[in-house]
């Protein structure tokens, strides 16, 4: 298929095209039933475009989303130097082949999360790389710390000068071990990112282990890294300082999926979902069973959910991987507001996720908040009112909360949303939503 130059819109307009102006207006009260499809996973398509930046040649990423976040990076990918051609809806090529820059200014590092394994990558390619303020959802502190630790760790020194942070590595980065404090998903992808390209070999500990993780070593490896422990506490790399052009395919997004998992159990509805590794989403399936949802493994890589009115309530607590995802704990937190039965919700990973907690409640929902821990008291239903979108994943549970309510539901401000969620109202429509998007 011949490459074509995506119009500086494709790659901007999400950005820019007013989102504060949109909302989504949702009449509830319809079960889902159909098949869906799953885009490609936003956590793993950051980093591996992020990775682009150290690779001489040209490298054919497949089953990008068209998410907001993975677009703008795409922009800010091209802005940095690399020549950047759309292929086709979810695919791309970008080559890194001559100077690719150390500065990334910008006003738009600070709009979206996944700038910040541009740290490792311009790093690993420059020896330098001087970062504005990091973006993202307002969901909790997302502390540097261990990002620069790892880095200090690999010979770099670190400098901050109001908002700009400037890493530097004199004569290179040198392998070493390393061991972080948590298993934090972003401070392993930028370790293991700059630590591709560091002299001798890099041990991380105590890694997380996300099929993300997986993803991004599956990737790097078919560019000649080798690494080894992807998905295990442990990940050794020996670095390599040319790293060879490859394609490679997004995994399927399993928060995508589990949000319509989600979305069917509560709504009664009978739906598939796929493709996705269903392993990824256990501790959602055993969850879902928990409130007596019937949960089904179709040849391997589909699931089908049949929902029931009024489910089974239950104790959840998020956890690192393979513990369950804080990314599904707002929407887990809509189903429960209608479960039979008394729920507590503890989070333990962010601090601020429980933004739609009282959205929910303008709803009907009856929930009693202490700290990192909510109480959800069961109510026979909820009611359509217009509530607001603070973050990502909270504004995509009130459109859960939306498809079960009784009335009209407006959610504002779905910007949030848009980030992580490809064609979501064209995809809920396409189960039986009655769901507009409107400018």
């Amino acid at each position: 298929m011949t490459e074509k130059h995506p119009k500086e819109s494709e790659i901007s307009s999400q950005a820019d095209g007013g989102y504060k102006l949109s909302k989504f207006v949702i009449k509830g009260c319809k079960k889902l039933s159909g098949r869906i499809e799953t885009s490609g996973a936003k956590n793993s398509a950051m980093p591996i475009i992020t990775a682009c930046c150290m690779i001489q040649g040209t490298v054919t990423l497949h089953n990008v989303p068209t998410k907001h976040d993975p677009v703008l990076l795409l922009g800010m990918m091209r802005s940095l130097g690399l020549k950047v051609k759309k292929i086709d809806k979810h695919s791309w090529s970008l080559d890194a082949t001559g100077v690719v820059k150390s500065d990334v200014a910008g006003e738009r590092t600070n709009r979206i999360r996944g700038s910040q394994t541009l740290l490792g990558a311009l790093l690993a390619r420059n020896n330098e790389v001087t970062l504005e303020s990091l973006g993202g959802c307002s969901i909790g502190a997302r502390p540097m710390d261990m990002h620069f630790k790892g880095f200090e760790a690999l010979g770099a020194s670190i400098e901050t000068v109001g908002n700009k942070i400037h890493i530097k590595a004199e004569g290179g980065l040198k392998g070493t071990s390393i061991f972080l404090d948590f298993p934090s998903v972003g401070a392993t992808e930028n370790i293991m990112i700059a630590g591709c390209r560091a002299e001798g070999e890099t041990t991380i500990e105590n890694c997380a282990k996300e099929p993300e993780i997986v993803d991004l070593a599956n990737f790097l490896r078919a560019c000649g890294v080798n690494i080894s422990g992807a998905g295990t506490e442990t990940i050794h790399i020996i670095g390599r300082r040319e790293l060879k052009p490859t394609s490679h395919s997004i995994m399927p997004d399993r928060i995508e999926v589990g949000t319509y998992m989600i979305a069917g159990a509560m709504t009664g509805g009978n739906i598939s979902i796929g493709p996705i590794n269903p392993s990824h989403v256990d501790s959602l399936i055993f969850k879902l069973q928990e409130a007596g949802i019937s949960v089904r493994v179709e040849g391997g890589n589909r699931i089908r959910i049949k929902g029931k009115k009024g489910p089974k309530a239950m104790n959840v607590r998020t956890l690192p991987y393979p513990g369950f995802p804080t990314d599904l704990q707002p929407q887990m937190t809509s189903m429960l507001s209608v479960a039979d039965g008394v729920s507590v919700i503890t989070e333990t990973i962010f601090e601020n996720r429980f933004s739609s907690v009282p959205e929910l409640v303008k709803m009907g929902a009856d929930i009693e908040s202490e700290g990192q821990t909510i109480r959800v008291n069961g109510v026979s239903g909820l009611k359509g009112t217009t509530v607001k979108s603070f973050d990502l994943r909270g504004g995509v549970s009130l459109i859960l909360a939306g498809l079960i309510a009784d009335g009209e539901t407006i959610v504002k401000d779905i910007e949030h949303i848009e980030r992580g969620y490809e064609d979501i109202e064209s995809k809920l429509r396409s189960l039986g939503a009655n769901i507009e998007r409107v400018d």
